[in-house]
């Protein structure tokens, strides 16, 4: 009972390990941008590296740290990246712990608040990945009822006419078997008889006349 407790103590808590393991997967993630250096003109890694480095999803958040008054945030179209526009962000975050939410799939644009700053490198490309939709079960085939089919000929052996019954005088002969006797063969036993009756009585007259 000892080793089976134990056994089911262990199943436990690898079941709540796989559970936390796949409610942690699916939540959204957040990336400090600059890493511990935070929105800055130098920061140690490249924001450009930095983004490749990483893969980005709907509902991620991207966490600025920077310091209020003298930089902000915004976000800005391609075409304001590039050129640096500071003057019709799409939004300006200024609060020094700024955070921003990706609500879809695509590129996001991101410029420091100080033009300046922006020319000497400050910005940021984010693309985000396309949400992929989850896969539909395959429609269940409706079974189709099955054509008739043709009773198979039957087996049985065709019908014959009985055969005729031989008769005695039409069978075979066996050679092995005793052949009949002969006519001869009787007649010549009843004149044997006839001779031998015929002396009996003529020595009965022969003596009669002695």
């Amino acid at each position: 009972m000892g080793s089976q407790s134990f056994l089911g103590f262990l199943l436990v808590i690898f079941f709540l390990m796989m559970v936390g393991f796949l409610s942690g997967s699916s939540q959204a993630y957040q990336f400090h941008v600059g890493g511990r250096d935070g929105w800055v003109l130098n920061p140690s890694e490249n924001y450009t590296i930095w983004a490749q480095k990483n893969r980005f999803q709907v509902n991620d958040t991207l966490f600025f740290k920077y310091k209020k008054g003298s930089n902000s945030v915004l976000v800005v179209i391609k075409d304001d990246y590039y050129s640096c526009n500071i003057k019709k962000p799409i939004r300006s975050l200024t609060d020094g712990d700024s955070i921003f939410k990706f609500d879809r799939s695509g590129p996001f644009y991101f410029i420091s608040g100080n033009a300046d700053y922006c020319n000497k490198g400050q910005r940021l490309i984010i693309v985000v990945l396309a949400v992929r939709p989850k896969p539909q079960p395959a429609p269940v085939p409706v079974p189709q009822s099955p054509s008739p089919v043709a009773a198979p000929p039957s087996s049985s052996p065709p019908h014959l006419p009985p055969s005729p019954v031989e008769s005695p005088s039409d069978s075979p002969t066996d050679p092995s078997a005793p052949e009949p006797a002969s006519g001869h063969s009787s007649g010549g036993f009843t004149g044997l008889g006839g001779l031998v009756l015929g002396s009996s009585i003529m020595m009965g007259m022969m003596f009669g006349l002695a």
